[in-house]
């Protein structure tokens, strides 16, 4: 019975990893992408965005990182600790850039180009995300992992941030409405910043408890 669940364990951990090597390679591609374009277009909002799909970059690797060890049944739950203490400051970084750049956004009245290669990477932001999301809560789940369901939430983030900035890019192409994009971000700071402190803390999710 012990061989078993060690086993289902290892299998749980082995996808786990395979989640986040998809989510680091989509991240930089998304980054990249999202870079390139917002230079392009000289849109503040797909720079921003292009920064934290490389913050997803980040918390994918260290949890990697977290799963490489998950075997030292004795440093496991250091190791959680310390896993989720560094997705709590990436969930902190993200925050204090969104609100930097929605408020020079409203400051400087400056609204982004058109730009298609923005809207395209968020439509499909959009539906990668929340599959990759609810797939990493399950392993969460399955691993009592804190870690993991931060970045679950952190990529959860992601899909807000795509519509955030697929409504900014649409409203402001359609109807001119420059503002919309950083005022709807704004509205995410608090939200990621609480996530970013309870990471910081170790606090463990009521979610993880129950698994």
């Amino acid at each position: 019975m012990a061989e078993t669940a060690i086993l289902e364990r290892k299998a749980v951990v082995l996808h786990g990893r395979r989640l986040e090597y998809f989510t680091v390679a989509w991240n930089a591609l998304e980054g990249l992408v999202a870079l390139v374009a917002g230079a392009i277009a000289g849109s503040i909002s797909l720079v921003g965005f292009g920064i934290d799909s490389f913050i997803e970059v980040t918390s994918g690797s260290v949890l990697l990182w977290r799963m490489s060890v998950d075997a030292e049944v004795q440093r496991r739950e250091l190791n959680e600790r310390r896993a989720l203490r560094i997705v709590g400051v990436c969930f902190l970084l993200l925050a204090a850039y969104i609100a930097y750049e929605s408020l020079l956004d409203l400051w400087s009245r400056r609204a982004p180009e058109h730009s298609i290669p923005g809207i395209v990477l968020a439509c499909v932001s959009l539906v990668v995300m929340p599959i990759l999301s609810k797939a990493k809560r399950k392993v969460g789940r399955a691993l009592g992992s804190a870690a993991m369901h931060a970045d679950a939430k952190q990529t959860e983030f992601c899909t807000y941030l795509s519509a955030i900035l697929l409504a900014g890019l649409l409203l402001n192409a359609l109807f001119g409405l420059w503002w919309a994009d950083p005022m709807a971000a704004l509205i995410m700071v608090p939200i990621i910043a609480k996530e970013g402190i309870e990471g910081l803390q170790g606090k463990a999710c009521d979610e993880c408890r129950a698994g």
